[in-house]
């Protein structure tokens, strides 16, 4: 490889996309930084700070309205029909890597790079490190931005991560890691969609027979699995184990229904093409359990039939296949 290699960085303003600008600059990549703008918190002042440390040139995009048409607005439909969407799941490949791939275009740079804990190697995807890994995020990358993609981080944990930030003395070095969503910065999902005009109604707790149980605030508010934060109270522990949108209803149940060894999943992407069924380890949510399970494609989706049942795989989150180590694709439980 030439020294002289572009890439393009997504620099958020955080440690782990500083000390993935600074491992490119030491693998002997011209590194342009770009800031993706949704607003806010003095993360682009954070990524300034980071460039002019390193040295880079850092571009800043504004993405609110990208953002808003293809995760925000999807977001909170996806509520309103009894669905629990993974927003960063949805960003990635439609506004986050698109944009990194067009400005990547403008530059004539072969490659982008991001500050996420995963691995790829020749076209392929695969697990970070155990202990951080972020691939199940990247399960609906494209195969093209797949193959332009490097990811510097991919062989290491968080704790050498910020060992290396303050190491070389990075601005951003204590800086806390963000938990919540971009664009919901205080963690209530709820309260976004009631700011956006949309404030569903009260309705009624039910069990599976149909008998009222109490009332509820609004489907929005409520996932399958949940079982925190209910506000009612009937004598047993209880979990969401279906929302009827069409009834505005709300299933509660002793859990044992949430247990399931088959789903679908809708709108695969296939990272690794494949269209015979295959084993796989699968995903159904970002944490470290996955099951053993068959996967058929089936038109533009998947049977998953796991060999050990599986909790509460909750409609509108992804499922993610991966074999070995390698993230095949993964589509929208339905």
């Amino acid at each position: 490889m030439a020294v002289t290699e572009k890439i393009i960085l997504g620099l958020s303003g955080g440690v782990d996309s500083a000390v993935a600008a600074r491992l490119l600059q030491e693998r002997g990549f011209e590194v342009n930084g770009m800031f993706l703008d949704v607003g806010g918190d003095g993360a682009c002042r954070d990524a300034q700070a980071v460039a002019d440390f390193l040295g880079i040139p850092l571009t800043v995009k504004d993405i609110k309205s990208e953002l808003e048409k293809k995760v925000c607005c999807p977001f909170a439909e996806a509520y309103l029909c009894g669905r629990t969407p993974n927003p960063c799941i949805m960003c990635n490949p439609t506004v986050k890597f698109k944009a990194l791939c067009e400005f990547a275009d403008e530059l004539g740079a072969n490659y982008i790079a991001t500050g996420h804990y995963a691995r790829t190697r020749d076209g392929r995807l695969y697990k970070g490190m155990p202990s951080n890994d972020q691939s199940y995020m990247l399960c609906r990358l494209t195969p093209k931005q797949v193959a332009r993609l490097v990811l510097p981080l991919g062989e290491l944990e968080k704790g050498q991560v910020r060992a290396l930030a303050e190491g070389i003395g990075l601005p951003v070095a204590g800086k806390p890691d963000s938990m919540e969503i971009c664009f919901i910065p205080d963690g209530d999902y709820a309260g976004f969609i009631e700011r956006r005009g949309v404030v569903p109604p009260e309705g009624n707790f039910v069990d599976a027979e149909g008998n009222v149980l109490g009332r509820h605030r609004g489907i929005h508010r409520y996932t399958v699995g949940q079982r925190r934060g209910l506000g009612i109270a009937v004598g047993r522990r209880v979990f969401v184990s279906e929302i009827r949108p069409e009834a505005n209803e709300v299933v509660l149940s002793d859990g044992d229904v949430l247990m399931t060894d088959r789903i679908f999943a809708e709108d695969v992407n296939w990272i690794s093409t494949r269209t015979e069924p295959f084993y796989a380890d699968v995903k159904v949510r970002h944490s470290k359990v996955q099951t053993p399970a068959t996967v058929t494609p089936s038109g533009g989706g998947a049977d998953i039939a796991f060999r050990l049942p599986v909790r509460a795989p909750t409609p509108g989150q992804s499922a993610a296949f991966y074999v070995g180590d390698e993230l095949i694709g993964g589509g929208f439980i339905v």
